[in-house]
């Protein structure tokens, strides 16, 4: 049994509605409860809840004798016995009968409000202070107990007391335990600026920096290190073991900080991503020529087979076979139970991937476009991504998200709204293959790993003609690794996904007017180009375009961040590093819409021969003027 518990006031959001529903549809065995102080924060339930009740407004929900629907239980939060016979009952039901419950738990108060820093004096009237002063919990159980003479006032008391002790005990240990070893960094920093100051014609200022460091009363990581740093700005002109020594212990102090605060975003283990080995596709005379939506489902055919903790949900992609049919008749040969359909519930798609692939299993979620991750985000960005990192790597989701977008004409299913989604989701590894070989190859490398994955096929190549490899479930992509897919030398143009189709179209034409450029494909946004491939391209040709169907300022502008400041390409470069993108807003309708809202091969042309046009005027002189 699934057990889960929220606020009242949190029910008004569109998440808990999507996951009741998709609970009672799934049938699963959970209990939720609902604790209920009839606020949110400051705002009662008439603001949150129609009816004023969480219950009244599910009641519908409820079953018919043994028909499909909930258990809804209601309870009162200060009555105890009430409590375990409502929870017993739910859990009871959930186990044995396989049916979500929903417990309300009703007339729970707040001893000091929303938290600490709130005073609910505020916006409670006085008989509502006075009600829950009464009917406060512990000392309701106590009148119960005493009542049901299971103890006696003094041994209560004595209890009372024994349990504030132990409060008062265990926070003071925790307190010493966490401040002994910041004590021994503070002491060390003290006695090296101590040090410094003797060898230092700054002594005196720095003393005043020791002076105001002893004075700390209670201090913390940070004020050691920022009055290292303090000091040292002080002695930037001067050379001593001293300072040789500070500059040490702050090395290595940035160094522990790193990793005590800012490791494990990805997974570290021998599974993660970047330590599956490559395994190069295989083709002959023989491997057939296909759409590409076929090799994806040989892809998937074979991780089914090879793999029984291999499954794949999402909407459509049961029956039909998805959307685009690389899950074409995967479900008449595997069950319904490892390919299946979903509703239209993006939050709850993802919630059920991660849930699985934390209990060890490798689900394929799908979010059928780009478009609908607007609806997951959230729970990508708040669950999953912080996952590995907000555990240290004690948990993991190796939970694989496909979906499918760029170009294709429509406002509705051709955004790519790929910036919004790398910032929102560090610590997903997000994969944007030109094809569907490629696709594949990165499944593959996905499903060995125990890292988490995005991976965005190209919506307009599904029917565009491939080869499928001969070790079509065996060979695997290496992420974060770039491929020149056309060598040049006069400009770099890097991109990724269906701009990779645009932009060697636009490199025939150039060719023809003597414009030689490098395209490359980087494959991954997350990670980017680990061993900087990227740069030296640049270093060849001096003049780099980054180009993608982003909005203005989106992944265009990331990826030169990465490559002109991270890389250091700037010192390289003989022009201007340029961006190329889409029209700030969603694609217009029809063929003219797509080629008017984002970049075309007339754009690319244009962009690169405008730079040729500045370095060499005479040879390319200006065409529209």
């Amino acid at each position: 049994v699934a057990f889960g518990t929220i606020g009242n006031a949190s029910t008004s959001e569109g998440s808990f509605f999507e996951a009741i529903n998709a609970a009672g549809v799934l049938k699963v065995p959970m209990v939720i409860s609902i604790w209920d102080d009839e606020y949110g924060i400051s705002v009662p339930k008439e603001y949150h809840t129609v009816k004023g009740s969480i219950s009244e407004m599910l009641s519908g929900l409820q079953r018919k004798g043994s028909g499909e629907g909930y258990e809804i239980i209601k309870a009162n939060g200060w009555d105890y016995e009430a409590l375990v016979a409502a929870f017993n009952k739910a859990s009871s039901i959930a186990r044995e009968e396989h049916v979500p419950v929903l417990v309300h738990v009703e007339q729970m108060t707040q001893p000091q409000g929303h938290s600490t820093s709130g005073s609910h004096e505020r916006y409670k009237s006085k008989e509502r202070l006075d009600w829950e002063a009464e009917y406060d919990c512990n000392k309701q159980f106590k009148k119960w107990v005493l009542d049901k003479g299971f103890a006696t006032e003094e041994t209560l008391e004595k209890i009372e007391e024994s349990a504030k002790q132990l409060a008062k005990t265990s926070k003071q240990a925790a307190w010493n335990a966490f401040n002994l070893a910041i004590a021994k960094d503070h002491d060390v920093a003290i006695n090296l600026l101590e040090s410094l100051a003797v060898e230092s014609e700054h002594a005196d200022a720095i003393l005043g920096v020791v002076s105001g460091l002893k004075k700390t009363l209670h201090p913390i990581r940070l004020d050691s290190i920022k009055a290292a740093k303090r000091s040292l700005r002080l002695v930037k002109n001067e050379q001593s073991t001293a300072k040789n020594n500070l500059l040490n212990w702050l090395s290595e102090e940035l160094k522990t900080n790193e990793e005590r605060y800012s490791s494990k975003l990805t997974s570290e283990s021998a599974e993660a991503a970047l330590r599956i080995k490559e395994i190069k596709p295989i083709f002959s005379e023989d491997s057939p020529l296909v759409d590409g939506r076929e090799v994806l489902q040989a892809c998937f055919d074979a991780a089914l087979e090879n793999d029984p903790r291999v499954f794949a949900i999402g909407e459509d992609v049961g029956k039909i076979g998805d959307v685009n049919q690389a899950f074409a008749g995967l479900q008449n040969k595997f069950g319904e139970l490892r390919v299946t359909d979903t509703g239209i519930r993006e939050c709850t798609i993802i919630g059920q991937g991660i849930g699985a692939a934390m209990r060890g299993l490798k689900p394929i979620v799908e979010i059928q476009y780009l478009d609908y991750m607007l609806y997951a985000i959230q729970v990508l960005s708040d669950d999953l991504a912080t996952l590995q990192y907000r555990t240290a790597g004690g948990q993991k989701a190796p939970l694989i998200i496909r979906t499918r977008g760029h170009r294709l004409e429509g406002i509705w299913h051709s955004g790519s709204p790929m910036g919004m989604i790398i910032n929102s989701i560090r610590g997903i590894h997000v994969l944007v293959p030109r094809n569907m070989t490629k696709a594949a190859g990165f499944y593959n490398t996905m499903l060995k790993s125990d890292d988490p994955a995005l991976i965005v096929e190209c919506l307009n190549g599904y029917r565009l003609k491939e080869k499928i490899p001969n070790n079509i479930g065996e060979y695997t992509l290496p992420l974060g690794v770039p491929e020149i897919i056309r060598e040049g030398t006069d400009l770099t143009v890097v991109t990724y996904g269906s701009m990779c189709r645009v932009v060697l179209e636009a490199a025939k034409d150039l060719e023809e007017l003597n414009i030689s450029i490098e395209v490359i494909d980087v494959q991954t946004l997350l990670p980017f180009d680990v061993h900087h491939k990227i740069v030296e391209s640049i270093h060849k040709t001096n003049r780099v375009i980054f180009a993608d169907e982003d909005v203005p300022g989106g992944t265009s502008a990331y990826m030169m961040q990465k490559v002109v400041e991270e890389q250091n390409a700037y010192v390289h470069l003989d022009s201007k590093p340029v961006t190329i993108s889409a029209k700030p807003h969603r694609p217009a309708f029809a063929s003219d819409g797509d080629y008017f809202s984002k970049p075309n091969p007339e754009t690319i042309f244009d962009k690169v021969y405008e730079i040729m046009n500045e370095v060499n005027p005479k040879e390319y002189p200006a065409i529209y003027q």
